[in-house]
């Protein structure tokens, strides 16, 4: 039996989708936006074509009309009307299907996690962070001092980071218990063991000039901090600063965005 070509061309477009979807989930890596629109053209022309072919002319459909048989034409006449009438019809159920596969194929592909953190961070490389108000529930050392909470909002965020950034973690304590509090809530998250952080790249200083020496000396690509103080000092020494706080800066640098949390400003909270 021959081949439809309407059902090779829809199996095309079908193709051409799942290849341009599968792309497009790891653009940038695999493409960049030229080839990616040179694929998007080449799916509308197949889509375009398609509809061309799906679609009987006028005249064919006068002349059917013309040639159909008085009902009482013998059998065999009947059915020779009957085939030449279909060939100028529409099969809803085929319709159907060509409509669901057209759908489906323009429908937006959701960027994962992970590019949005790449897109976000602008390609930045290494980034430093507090951890009071951002990562942990508690927001002051002597809150420390009787235990240490890892935010669960803002876990999976923190490993994507891990993944494509190198993260130091950083953070003013009042005496050794508080450090060693807060490495076991950090290792019972998960994130030394599931990310790319390891317990070196945690940071504990006595005050919070400590922590502004610290991210000087590491001259990240991003600094997330919720001390207004500090941001304001290293807005111009550091590229990029995110200050997590529910009250806006007044006089905020250009390079200086302020949000309610880090899972906030990923689109995640």
């Amino acid at each position: 039996m021959a081949e439809n070509p309407k059902d090779d061309l829809l199996q095309l477009i079908k193709r051409v989708g799942a290849f341009l979807s599968l792309k497009l989930s790891n653009f940038p890596l695999d493409m960049d936006s030229r080839s990616v629109g040179a694929i998007a053209g080449l799916a509308i022309a197949l889509v375009f074509t398609w509809r061309l072919l799906r679609v009987p002319s006028e005249p064919q459909r006068r002349q059917s009309k013309r040639q159909a048989p008085p009902a009482s034409s013998s059998g065999v006449s009947t059915a020779e009307t009957v085939n030449a009438s279909s060939l100028g019809a529409i099969n809803p159920a085929e319709d159907s299907r060509t409509q669901n596969v057209i759908d489906e194929f323009f429908q937006p592909v959701k960027p994962t996690l992970g590019q949005i953190v790449r897109q976000r961070l602008s390609s930045g490389r290494k980034v430093t962070c507090r951890l009071l108000g951002v990562v942990l529930e508690e927001s002051t050392p002597e809150e420390l001092q009787k235990q240490a909470t890892v935010r669960s909002s803002v876990l999976e965020v923190l490993l994507e980071i891990t993944k494509f950034c190198d993260l130091y973690l950083m953070e003013r304590v009042l005496d050794d218990e508080s450090e060693k509090k807060v490495l076991v809530a950090l290792e019972d998250a998960g994130v030394f063991t599931s990310g790319g952080l390891v317990k070196d790249k945690v940071l504990f200083c006595g005050t919070e000039n400590g922590r502004t020496s610290f991210v000087r000396q590491l001259e990240p690509d991003w600094h997330i901090d919720s001390n207004p103080e500090i941001t304001t000092q290293l807005a111009r020494f550091i590229k990029y600063q995110l200050h997590i706080s529910s009250v806006k800066l007044e006089r905020p640098a250009s390079n200086v965005f302020t949000v309610p949390s880090l899972e906030q400003f990923f689109g995640c909270a």
